[in-house]
């Protein structure tokens, strides 16, 4: 069994047939997150194999003995929840489990473990001076991306199955591109944030991290509806976004995007956005170059946001006990406490109105194709973390602010071999529309 070009279908397929079974393919797991966690550092705590029943395959169940790998910072009951910060979070261990999890279960699926995280995910490398950084199967020598780092390493390098982030200026979109998997990021209030330790009650979302667009829509399948229990949940119609995404884009209104804000990125990047344009002009859609020219703001504003609302939520902690913090993670806390309600308010007036720009802008586009990041996976030695942040979310915290679905979809490598990706966004509630998007570049790509 090659774990790394399994995928959640496939797996489904074999459990169904009898090739596999839950408690073999969860052990053959463990077997390899065993031998590969010592270098990659994926994983902080994984299922004890003793406990692992050999629970017969349920046919009515969609994820009946997929093995499943969550974040640290989403809450699985009996286990802690360290949220990269040991000093701070752990004790006692989560009394219950998060929404997310509730519905993995009850979906059928085997929690593997749980992954490695930028502190407080307050961070888009993975560095992490508690637990180590987090090393991209591609090259150990370089970041994975964050701060859902582990759940994009576990599952480039087939440790897992899928896996679960969270994201809030790129969280998940960012390790996805980085790593070579799918990313995506639904509307704000699509899934549940109950019993996930908050970065920014406003921003904070959690996304599936898959090896294909249709594993992606098969777990978004279980994890999207609303939650009564959740303030920041909203009560919106779901559908089956795996039934459908076969469909196509043929007569599609793409928008690719344009300017200064866009060519600033690395050359190998801008190579990938223009080879998915002409993908998406050879499957039937029109794509029109277009500038929005408040993206730069737009990622301003959801920094600031990020920062001030993490200093509020960890306003004790660092308060009593700075110096148990990482240097980054501190630094940019202290940024956050010294936001004044000027620049709040400020930020959250271009939330609301580029919120407004892109309600419009949906109407005449479909879909947004941009980059995922400006840059390919950096070397973890001598990177300055805080620094590096704002080159890697520049693409990605737009859509935080605006709470818009973009989905992150690996398209090439650089050179060296390190994997490129690009994203799409499409309008609230959309994650049909951007499913089927993905599906039909990912095949196009791979019968070019």
């Amino acid at each position: 069994m090659d774990s790394s070009t399994l995928t959640m279908e496939t797996t489904r397929q074999a459990l169904a047939s009898g090739e596999l079974t839950p408690g073999g393919l969860t052990r053959t797991l463990l077997t390899i997150i065993e031998a590969k966690n010592p270098t990659l550092n994926a994983f902080v705590q994984t299922i004890d194999p003793e406990t692992l029943a050999d629970k017969p395959y349920n046919s009515q169940l969609s994820l009946s003995g997929v093995p499943i790998a969550i974040k640290d910072l989403i809450d699985l009951a009996g286990w802690p929840t360290k949220a990269g910060s040991p000093k701070f979070f752990g004790n006692p261990p989560a009394a219950k489990d998060a929404a997310v999890t509730e519905k993995l279960k009850s979906a059928g699926a085997i929690l593997l473990g749980k992954t490695n995280t930028h502190e407080i995910a307050l961070g888009i490398t993975g560095i992490n001076p508690h637990t180590g950084p987090v090393r991209n199967p591609h090259d150990p020598q370089r970041i994975t991306g964050g701060s859902s780092s582990g759940s994009a390493a576990a599952v480039a390098a087939g440790m897992c199955i899928a896996a679960l982030g969270s994201d809030t200026g790129g969280s998940v979109r960012i390790p996805a591109a980085l790593c070579g998997v799918v990313g995506l990021k639904p509307t704000y209030g699509r899934v549940s944030t109950r019993g996930v330790l908050p970065l920014s009650w406003n921003l904070d979302h959690i996304g599936p991290i898959t090896k294909t667009a249709k594993d992606a829509a098969l777990l978004l399948n279980v994890l999207a509806g609303y939650d009564p229990r959740d303030p920041g949940s909203i009560n919106h119609s779901t559908e089956d976004y795996y039934a459908n995404i076969t469909g196509g884009v043929a007569g599609w209104r793409v928008a690719l995007a344009a300017g200064e804000y866009i060519d600033e990125s690395d050359a190998e990047i801008l190579a990938a956005l223009n080879q998915a344009a002409e993908l998406l002009k050879a499957l039937g859609a029109t794509v029109t170059p277009v500038e929005i020219v408040r993206l730069r703001e737009c990622a301003a504003a959801n920094g600031t946001m990020v920062i001030a609302d993490a200093a509020a939520f960890h306003r004790d902690r660092l308060a009593e006990h700075p110096d148990w913090f990482g240097e980054d993670v501190r630094t940019r806390l202290e940024k956050g406490r010294a936001v004044t309600s000027t620049e709040y308010a400020l930020a959250r007036r271009t939330q609301q109105e580029m919120k407004h720009y892109f309600s419009l802008f949906f109407e005449e586009y479909d879909l947004l194709l941009l980059p995922t990041t400006a840059t390919s996976a950096a070397k973890i030695e001598g990177l300055d973390s805080a620094t590096f942040a704002p080159k890697m979310t520049r693409f990605t915290a737009p859509f935080n602010l605006t709470g818009l679905p973009a989905l992150s979809l690996p398209l090439g490598k650089t050179p060296a071999g390190m994997p490129l990706g690009i994203q799409l966004v499409s309008e609230a509630w959309g994650e049909a529309k951007l499913l089927r998007a993905a599906y039909a570049l990912e095949q196009a790509n791979r019968s070019k």
